[in-house]
């Protein structure tokens, strides 16, 4: 058995709850959420994504539960209805991780989508921003279960995969820079926040440097045989995500349309 499995499913539920809940306190009114599950708009990003968390919350709760005696061998669901409900989960476990996977990439893309959806943010209202954001929330995905995992071989095969989305990342951020630079004259502004504006250095030196190009090197480093303590590039790898989307949003509510 993998050396993530007894804990690994407990992380994506968590995560989803956390975000539920940083969302909810983010929300200017707040007793009139509920209202985004009155209606379906299949042209609103903020409706698919509110829809999807909707379904893969309750989803995750229900596949971390069915690993719950892995974790803890003499646990009782005291009730036999949940007994019978917990087997037939691990009896179809295939046929749940594939909506899972599917709602999962809905919605590593759809929180770039969102902010592309923005026409009036020139530096967010770029089609690219979507795959980015998704590549971007893969690698960092990968990092989390290299830094979880004691089995040498599992990590080296998901640090070939994060090395794989590291290069994809990184060819996504120049064809969205180059398309700035090839754009209309407010486009190009948004593009000099990073080639010489005051986002250069953080972009550059956390984002380009240290969250991306440093863990790549590591990673081939350790994949042709050098001994590398493999939670440097793990870290990186979560700081660069992080600092990229604090940056992304902070430097497209600078960027406008000209008057």
């Amino acid at each position: 058995m993998p050396a993530t499995v007894k804990w690994a499913p407990f992380i994506v539920p968590f995560a989803l709850i956390l975000g539920l809940f940083m969302l909810f306190l983010d929300l200017k009114h707040k007793l009139y959420f509920w209202q985004l599950y009155t209606t379906i708009r299949l042209e609103s990003p903020m409706s698919w994504g509110a829809w999807v968390l909707m379904f893969t919350t309750p989803l995750s709760i229900i596949w971390a539960a069915s690993y719950i005696r892995e974790l803890f061998p003499n646990w009782d669901w005291k009730f036999g209805f949940l007994r019978t409900f917990e087997a037939w989960v691990i009896r179809n476990r295939t046929y749940i991780a594939w909506p899972m996977v599917v709602s999962a990439v809905i919605l590593g893309i759809y929180t770039g989508i969102l902010l592309s959806a923005f026409n009036a943010r020139p530096l967010w209202n770029t089609t690219i921003l979507g795959p980015l954001f998704l590549v971007s929330g893969m690698s960092t995905g990968a990092a989390c279960i290299i830094l979880m995992s004691k089995s040498h071989e599992e990590r080296r095969i998901i640090g070939r995969l994060d090395l794989l989305f590291i290069v994809i990342e990184l060819f996504f951020i120049v064809h969205m820079i180059m398309g700035f630079l090839a754009g209309s004259e407010v486009q190009i502004q948004a593009a000099n926040l990073f080639l010489g504006g005051e986002f250069t250095v953080p972009f550059f030196v956390f984002v380009i440097a240290l969250g991306l190009l440093l863990p790549a090197l590591l990673e081939i480093l350790e994949l042709i045989g050098y001994k590398m303590p493999i939670i440097i590039p793990a870290v990186l790898v979560l700081l660069g995500g992080l600092i990229f989307r604090f940056i992304m949003v902070e430097a497209g509510q600078i960027t406008r349309y000209l008057y």
